[in-house]
């Protein structure tokens, strides 16, 4: 076979044009034995990290590129301007540093109908990178079919200069008659000049037969049916991988430009790339990427943290007794060691900056409530003492992952808080992160329908069939085989075969037979669902995060690819989890409407009755209350509210606090199942059963039953000896339904 490296390709995150999925494009290069390969996606580097991830875990290397649009003057300042393609290749990780700064700017900076950089600006950012001419809407090839061969050429030699041996005259043989026109001419310049020609394939989809699928992509994204002769659409069905064979073929008498797609993969660093990847293609955590907090008077973080925290713990407890001694001591101590001591500050003082401006902020929840320095500097309104919440949950030596402060704001000033911290932390270190919205199943099918021109009333009778939760494929039961097989294979390991019948039973579930039969009885139907199968999940825009805020050390567009949402809010290029995968800190201001309507009824209260009401300082015992609660009459009363929970309350008719809070954390899919028990056992508290004479202290707060994950850390840290950081590990595998971390746990759980 011809060894050929692809080297233009893109993805489904050419949003609407690329069809290729990633995992897809990973399975395809396994299978073909294809060891490099690039992505190029149009104008964004959205899938950058992802692609990377993947190539790594298979071998294979990656190299991370961009085929971007390039106009002749600043496109800040000279909005309508024609925007030519051009394909730029990391060599390495400062090519990479320049391909995000150039992706950046073109979206922030260069935006107008499209993400667009300069010519000019390749000059400076040019070191590490390959750039490659593009297809027939790049400037060389547009100059040469208008008959302008001197000009083409000159160019040509200005963009070597630029980028010395690593520019190539692209070749591309798509069946299209311009392209074989322009063919000669582009031979010819590389003979005249010296320039390397490079041979590839457009590739918008992976597979010669997938041409129809990238067809439907377009018409979804320009709003045009299939039958329209006017629509947008690829002149030929040549736009798949090809293979290195195919490409020879294409172009018998210029072996050299097939070679030099080897050279090109060659040119890439092994070493020196874009991302630092472990073998297993998990990014390493970056925490250079933290950023610094600078105290007024210059004192260090570490001291000015333990200063905040000393002063602040006598505002909190009448008597600092020995165990909230040693509990911050020892919370300062494993904070400072693990370099957090920033990000403390930081939370504190966008939230102390929020409370002096009279933005009401949450109390604080998730993990985080469970530290006494938080409680002591004002981070959070919660005792963790009182409630027996564990600072490991939150942050312990074992965890190798950030930490994370969930923090609500009044939905009507959450944004004055954001604009402060661009502010204090400069606008180029701070962003908020990008989401996709996919093509989801119901939406598919319409998408779908319409485009074939299939009768509304007929894609319609389809997806009142779908729950809107379950993909096509398990609607067609495709699943089940496979996870018949799992069962089959599993049968001699109890816990793996306990997993997999739940998973068969699950997908047996959710296996539709009116779907099915509309499938195999309507052809029409049964194309649209077809191609709604190999669509669905593909994204089709972007989006911004409704709480996640990344604060960087310096520029973010330094690390990660930048864009600009329609309403002018800056972005990152990757999503969440990648962003936090890297190192940048992600700080979550989440709005809730019901601090608005607190603040609202507190000022309403202070003007018709002159009372000043502060909600943190009170007891949380007024019989009243909970007597309201019991009966039910919590209409609109956040996370009481629904149909649902006011019969459980009217069930368990609560006498304390600890009741609402338990309450609210078993009412969700899962922990539902223990509800009943849970009201029997509070009642009937002398049928408690407990399975361990140790388990009686932990489970005693909540009659019996595991109800939170701080427990899951205390039952294995009194059962099985652990520390409360390796207990937390645990907690996490479970959370995550890791079965096999949790197999090999079973083994020093049982035996130490």
């Amino acid at each position: 076979m011809t060894d050929f490296v692809p080297l233009h390709l893109h993805s489904e995150y050419s949003l609407l044009d690329g069809a290729v999925k990633v995992d897809d494009l990973i399975d395809h290069c396994v299978k073909n034995h294809i060891d490099s390969v690039a992505l190029t996606d149009h104008g964004n580097m959205y899938a950058s990290l992802r692609f990377a991830e993947k190539c790594k875990k298979k071998n294979i290397k990656a190299i991370v590129g961009c085929e971007f649009y390039v106009v002749e003057y600043d496109p800040k300042n000279h909005v309508d301007q024609r925007a030519d393609h051009l394909i730029l290749l990391a060599k390495n990780r400062a090519g990479y540093i320049n391909l995000v700064q150039l992706d950046s700017y073109a979206f922030v900076d260069g935006f107008y109908y499209r993400p667009r950089i300069s010519y000019e600006m390749l000059k400076e950012h040019c070191d590490g990178v390959i750039c490659l001419s593009a297809c027939l809407a790049g400037r060389i090839p547009r100059l040469l079919l208008e008959g302008k061969y001197e000009e083409a050429k000159k160019f040509a030699l200005s963009m070597r200069e630029i980028f010395k041996d690593d520019f190539y005259l692209e070749i591309q043989d798509h069946g299209i008659p311009e392209q074989k026109q322009i063919l000669p001419d582009l031979v010819r310049i590389s003979k005249e000049t010296g320039i390397q020609l490079v041979a590839t394939n457009d590739v918008h989809y992976l597979k010669k037969e997938d041409w129809e699928m990238q067809d439907v992509l377009m018409c979804i994204a320009t709003k045009r049916t299939l039958d329209d002769p006017t629509r947008m659409k690829m002149q030929t069905h040549e736009f798949y991988m090809k293979s290195g064979d195919e490409m020879a073929a294409l172009f018998p008498n210029l072996p050299e430009a097939i070679k030099n797609t080897r050279v090109i993969a060659d040119k890439v660093s092994d070493t020196d790339t874009p991302f630092n990847l472990k073998p297993n293609g998990d990014p390493i955590y970056d925490k250079s990427l933290i950023p610094l907090y600078t105290a007024d008077d210059g004192t260090p973080s570490p001291e000015f943290l333990t200063r905040l925290t000393w002063e602040g713990l006598p505002k909190r407890y009448d008597v600092i007794t020995d165990e909230i001694k040693k509990r911050a001591e020892y919370e300062l101590g494993v904070i400072i060691k693990m370099g957090f001591a920033d990000y403390f500050l930081i939370v504190w003082d966008y939230i102390n900056w929020s409370r002096l401006h009279d933005i009401p902020v949450g109390p604080g929840r998730g993990s985080g409530v469970g530290s006494i320095v938080a409680y002591a500097i004002g981070i959070t309104n919660v005792d963790p003492l009182r409630y027996n919440l564990l600072f490991e949950r939150f942050l312990n030596p074992d965890r190798v992952s950030m930490p994370d402060f969930d923090v609500d704001f009044c939905t009507e000033r959450r944004e004055e808080t954001i604009a402060y911290v661009r502010k204090r932390y400069h606008p180029e270190n701070v962003a908020q992160i990008v989401t996709f919205g996919t093509l989801a199943s119901r939406a598919v099918i319409k998408d779908v329908g319409r485009v074939m021109r299939v009768p509304y009333s007929e894609t319609d009778r389809v997806t009142k069939l779908m729950d809107g939760k379950s993909s096509i494929r398990e609607l067609l039961g495709l699943n089940i085989e496979k996870c018949k097989q799992k069962v089959e294979e599993s049968k001699n390991d109890p816990d793996k075969h306990e997993a997999a019948v739940k998973s068969l039973a699950e997908q047996e579930g959710k296996r539709n037979k009116d779907f099915i039969d509309i499938y195999e009885s309507d052809e029409t139907l049964k194309r649209v669902i077809d191609m709604g199968l190999r669509l669905e999940g593909m994204p089709r825009q972007t989006g911004m995060h409704a709480a996640g805020v990344i604060i960087c050390r310096d520029p973010i567009s330094d690390h990660v690819p930048m864009a600009k949402t329609g309403d002018g809010n800056i972005t990152t290029e990757f999503n969440m989890i990648e962003c936090e995968e890297l190192g940048l800190l992600k700080m979550d201001f989440l709005g809730l409407r019901t601090l608005t309507d607190i603040k609202k009824a507190i000022d309403i209260i202070k003007v018709t009755q002159g009372k000043a009401i502060d909600f943190y300082d009170m007891e949380y015992n007024d019989e009243g209350v909970f007597r309201l609660i019991g009966e039910g009459d919590t209409h609109a009363v956040f996370q009481l509210e629904s149909e649902g929970m006011k019969k459980f309350m009217r069930d368990l008719k609560p006498s304390c606090l600890e009741d609402i809070i338990a309450g609210i954390s078993l009412y969700r899919p899962g922990p539902m199942d223990k509800i009943d028990e849970y009201v029997f056992n509070k009642k009937h508290p002398d049928k408690i059963r407990y399975d361990h004479p140790l388990t009686k202290p932990i489970l005693e707060v909540s009659y019996g039953i595991m109800v939170y994950q701080e427990q899951v850390m205390q039952m294995v840290q009194a059962l099985g000896g652990y520390t409360l950081g390796r207990a937390d590990n645990v907690r996490r595998m479970m959370s995550k339904k890791k079965v096999d971390a949790m197999e090999k746990e079973r083994e020093v759980f049982i035996h130490g």
